[in-house]
């Protein structure tokens, strides 16, 4: 029964992760008005927001098994997701340019 808790803690930390990455880049693409900064700005507060959320998850509520190496857990906690989120904004989600949002109402 162990491996089983083990699976779902691993798969609970690399979905909150896939989706902290997928929410912080779509949130550096409407913010930012270049094209490379956003993608920098994803990939490097994204995996140190990755990183602290794996701690987190992994190191204090005790989620997930022991992979024992940092490559392993970097690779499968950090990059996978990364990789899954960017990949999600970019290429699944349509641009920010193209969305026409409504007009505000007026407050008067």
């Amino acid at each position: 029964m162990s491996a089983v808790t083990d699976a779902v803690g691993l798969a609970v930390i690399v979905l909150v992760n896939t989706a902290i990455v997928a929410l912080s880049t779509r949130f550096f693409r409407v913010r930012l008005h270049t094209r490379w900064g956003s993608l920098f700005y994803a990939v490097v507060f994204g995996s140190l927001a990755l990183v602290v959320t794996t701690l987190v998850l992994a190191g204090f509520l005790g989620l997930g098994p022991n992979l024992d190496s940092r490559a392993a857990v970097l690779g499968v906690t950090v990059v996978g997701p990364l990789t899954i989120g960017v990949t999600i904004d970019y290429f699944w989600m349509p641009d920010p340019a193209d969305v026409e949002l409504p007009e505000p109402a007026d407050r008067s």
